[in-house]
C-alpha cells in the first residue's frame, strides 16, 4: 500500500517490489539479514530488477550468506551485474535510497513499513552521504557459486536426471525452510546423487570444481550420512587404482525417496 511517499505491506518483499517499480537503481544501507534475503528473493522474481547496491556490516552478510539459497541467488545477481555488495558501518537504521526518495525500513509483527521522504534537499544530502560511504567501503567476497551455474554444470557433468532431482528437492526445501531454518547443501547434493547412483568421486569432484565445497567435505559428509544409515556405498572396480564408491540411498530409511522426502531428511540433518 502506498501512503504518500510511505509504503506499507505484510513483508519486506512486498515493500521492495513497490520500490522496484519506481526506480532503476537503489542503495540498501544497513539492512538486517532478513532484508537482504528479501531483496535477493525479489530481485530473482521480478522481470526487470533495478541495479541494486547493499552496504552493511560484514557480520550481517556473513551470517545471511551462510544460507545456500540466499548466497547462490545473490551470486547470480552479482554475476549478471544487477547486484553489488560492500561492507562497512553506515547508518543507525536500515535505509533504501533512490534518486527520488529515501525510506527507513521498519518491521512490527506482521506489518512492514517504509517511512519515506521525497524532499529534494534531504534526498540529495542523504545520497551524498551514503555515496561517500559506499566509495570508501570494501567489496564483500561471496564464495558461494551462482545457482544457475550449479544447475547447469550439475546437468552437464553428472546428468540431467540428477539436476531435475536437485531442482525438485531444492524447491521442496524452500517451501519448508521458513519453519525449519537453514540446510546443508552438501547433504542435499549427496542425497540427490545417491538417489541417482552417482559415483562419490564424480559428485565430489563436481562439487569442488563448481565451488560448493571441497572433496574432503563431501567425503566427511558422506561418511556421516553412511553412519546414520541414510546412504550406502557399493565398490566399483576401475582399470587402475582403488575401486570407486557408488552412492545409493538406504532403502530401509526411505519409503519412496521423493524430492519432498529428501528435503525433509536434509532439513533434519542440518
Amino acid at each position: 500500500m502506498v501512503d504518500g511517499v510511505n509504503l506499507h505491506g505484510e513483508s519486506f518483499e512486498e515493500v521492495l517490489e513497490t520500490v522496484f517499480e519506481s526506480t532503476d537503481a537503489l542503495l540498501l544501507v544497513d539492512p538486517t539479514g532478513g532484508m537482504v534475503e528479501a531483496l535477493t528473493t525479489v530481485t530473482s522474481t521480478v522481470a526487470s530488477p533495478p541495479s541494486v547496491r547493499i552496504l552493511t556490516e560484514a557480520a550481517v552478510l556473513k551470517d545471511v550468506m551462510d544460507d545456500f539459497v540466499v548466497a547462490s541467488n545473490a551470486a547470480d545477481h552479482i554475476e549478471s551485474g544487477t547486484l553489488s555488495v560492500r561492507t562497512g558501518t553506515a547508518a543507525a537504521n536500515a535505509l533504501v535510497l533512490t534518486d527520488e526518495a529515501v525510506w527507513a525500513l521498519v518491521g512490527a509483527d506482521d506489518h512492514v513499513a517504509a517511512l519515506g521522504t521525497d524532499a529534494d534537499d534531504f534526498v540529495v544530502a542523504a545520497g551524498d552521504t551514503y555515496e561517500t560511504q559506499w566509495e570508501r567501503a570494501e567489496s564483500f567476497n561471496l564464495r558461494t557459486p551462482p545457482l544457475s551455474l550449479v544447475r547447469e554444470t550439475l546437468g552437464e557433468d553428472i546428468g540431467q536426471d540428477t539436476r531435475a532431482d536437485f531442482d525438485a528437492t531444492l524447491e521442496a526445501l524452500q517451501s519448508a525452510r521458513d519453519a525449519t531454518g537453514e540446510f546443508d547443501e552438501v547433504t542435499l547434493t549427496l542425497l540427490v546423487a545417491a538417489r541417482n547412483d552417482v559415483l562419490l568421486y564424480d559428485i565430489s569432484k563436481w562439487g569442488e570444481d563448481v565451488g560448493i565445497a571441497s572433496k574432503a567435505t563431501f567425503s566427511r559428509t558422506k561418511t556421516t550420512l553412511e553412519e546414520e544409515g541414510l546412504i550406502r556405498t557399493e565398490k566399483v572396480p576401475i582399470d587402475v587404482g582403488r575401486p570407486r564408491l557408488r552412492l545409493k540411498l538406504n532403502e530401509d530409511r526411505f519409503e519412496e525417496a521423493t524430492p519432498a522426502e529428501l528435503a525433509a531428511v536434509t532439513l533434519n540433518h542440518a
